[in-house]
């Protein structure tokens, strides 16, 4: 039961960029009215021309100042809720679930209003239907911006990694709490630095040859170990990483993930350290 639920624990970026979401306002705000007036849901082709018109444009108006309400005002009137380092999957959710119901009590009371429609379980489906297309049409444009963002980013990063040349060669020592695993290596060699409960796992190259030791020491005294050699860089609380390593990166609409040479697993990125990478690529 541990592992769905930390799903919703994730991060997941809260799309603030107004111009792309006044643009997205708009469009979907057309595409109700003409969906409205294409495939007349509920019947409307047996109202009269005006009670036709109205109720088309009214479900147009009301989903854009649904929309203008919950994406562009509350946020700004709440930055702090909306923080991209504070927003999650859990709270993406109840966020569209809330615009869903406002957009469907928007229909509801206009149409109670203009009076045109009966209300029976079968109408209010197709009320709760039609709110759900314009939310639909939301989560596929973020989701798909966030995707494009990620991966540009990604490929900016590989673009770097190729250019990228470090030098230096120093030897480092990881002194184990058992003398005997004590280990040395030089710097240029070091591909991965994972954290194990007490012990941290390190891998390094011995010529063409991926090697890796257990050591008995904590992350902590690892991370000092390595502080001062630009290439290596934690980013994740249980992954120092060497840049020169990195094969590629990949982005997605959650967040990003390295993969180094050699290594048969992908290393996360913590999104309090994708902007060092970027300094350091």
């Amino acid at each position: 039961m541990t592992m769905p639920l930390n799903i919703f624990k994730k991060s997941y970026p809260f799309n603030d960029d107004l111009k792309f979401n006044t643009r997205l306002i708009f469009f979907i705000t057309i595409g109700v009215f003409l969906f409205m007036w294409l495939f007349q849901p509920f019947d409307i082709g047996l109202l009269s021309v005006r009670e036709r018109y109205y109720l088309m444009v009214g479900f147009a108006v009301i989903t854009f100042f649904t929309l203008v309400l919950n994406l562009l005002y509350i946020p700004s009137l709440l930055p702090k809720l909306f923080a991209s380092s504070k927003w999650n999957i859990q709270r993406e959710i109840f966020y569209d679930l809330w615009i869903l119901f406002t957009i469907l009590m928007g229909y509801f009371f206009y149409t109670r209003w203009l009076g045109v429609m009966g209300f029976d379980f079968y109408t209010v489906i197709k009320l709760v239907l039609m709110a759900a297309i314009p939310l639909t049409v939301l989560i596929i444009f973020n989701h798909q911006k966030m995707l494009r963002t990620h991966l540009k980013m990604a490929d900016e990063f590989n673009k770097k990694l190729r250019d990228n040349k470090q030098s230096t060669d120093p030897m480092i020592h990881f002194k184990s709490d058992y003398q005997k695993d004590s280990l040395s290596i030089r710097v240029s060699t070091l591909v991965l630095i994972r954290s194990a409960n007490n012990y941290i796992e390190v891998f390094w190259m011995d010529g063409s040859t991926l090697k890796n030791q257990m050591v008995r020491c904590s992350m902590t005294l690892a991370e000092m170990v390595v502080k001062e050699f630009k290439t290596i860089y934690k980013c994740h609380r249980s992954y120092i990483v060497n840049v020169r390593f990195i094969d590629r990166i990949e982005g997605n609409s959650l967040g990003y993930k390295v993969f180094c040479e050699m290594l048969s697993f992908p290393v996360p990125v913590s999104k309090n350290m994708v902007d060092k990478l970027r300094e350091l690529i």
